[in-house]
């Protein structure tokens, strides 16, 4: 059986395990039964998400002329204390960015290969937290925009990591935290203007993952450059299908690329 679309990022369900789903435009699978099975991954072609072009994706999905035009990619989408819709400052799309950037948001911590502070909209909560690969989670702090949330960020980054090791994350070298202790330990450090938003009780969220085996060295999979892979599917971590051989996928790191997946 052959399956061909365009790459997204997986959709996903909290449950114990998570479940994991991969949403083509003409087909769905659920990622967690193709588990202990041998697929095969080949690259097609581009097609950019944004134009449809078969055109070389820059980032994020897009192609190079898209991504410096499309709201979904301007800069306040990875450092949002540039938002500034608030304001009723336009960047791109003052209409999508009021859309986006003007609604609950959420600073929490994450813990996937160490503790990490991040932002993400509340509505994204815990799918966010499942694509950073993370087993415990908690948040701090809920804003009314994407703003607020950012300041928070910049201003607790002075004290906790802001980004995941991705292959400590994949080998699973993780150790428990008390997100609660952490939470308390960082409060001083938030914004004056932040403080009425602080969220004083509440506990960490465990997350189980679909893995029946880690690697122990894993290698990135580039199936531009490779045309074509085969391997055992033995693990679903963050955005990353696992193989057998220690070979990783990280899916949404390959969005815009249309590929053939056969499940052998």
């Amino acid at each position: 059986m052959t399956y061909q679309g365009v790459l997204t990022k997986m959709e996903t369900e909290f449950s114990q395990p998570i479940q994991y789903y991969l949403v083509f435009e003409n087909d769905f699978l659920n990622m967690n039964q193709l588990l202990n099975k041998a697929i095969t991954i080949q690259f097609v072609k581009y097609q950019c998400l944004n134009c449809g072009l078969n055109k070389p994706i820059y980032r994020q999905g897009f192609d190079k002329q898209c991504f410096y035009e499309v709201p979904q990619a301007a800069d306040w989408i990875m450092r949002p204390e540039l938002s500034r819709a608030h304001l009723g400052k336009e960047d791109r799309d003052l209409g999508y960015e009021k859309k986006v950037q003007l609604q609950p948001h959420i600073v929490y911590l994450a813990n996937s290969s160490n503790v990490k502070v991040g932002v993400t909209r509340k509505q994204q909560v815990p799918t966010r937290w499942i694509d950073q690969g993370a087993h415990e989670a908690i948040e701090i702090v809920e804003v009314p925009n994407r703003y607020l949330a950012g300041i928070t960020e910049v201003a607790l980054k002075n004290y906790v990591a802001d980004k995941t090791n991705w292959r400590k994350m994949l080998k699973n070298e993780i150790e428990d935290e008390n997100l609660v202790e952490w939470r308390e330990r960082l409060k001083p450090y938030i914004p004056t203007e932040v403080h009425d938003y602080f969220i004083e009780n509440n506990t960490e969220t465990n997350l189980e993952f679909p893995v029946y085996r880690y690697p122990e060295k894993p290698k990135s999979l580039n199936i531009i450059k490779q045309q074509e892979y085969s391997g055992k599917l033995v693990g679903l971590k963050g955005q990353y299908l696992i193989f057998e051989d220690d070979m990783v996928f990280n899916v949404r790191a390959n969005e815009g690329l249309v590929v053939n997946i056969s499940i052998n």
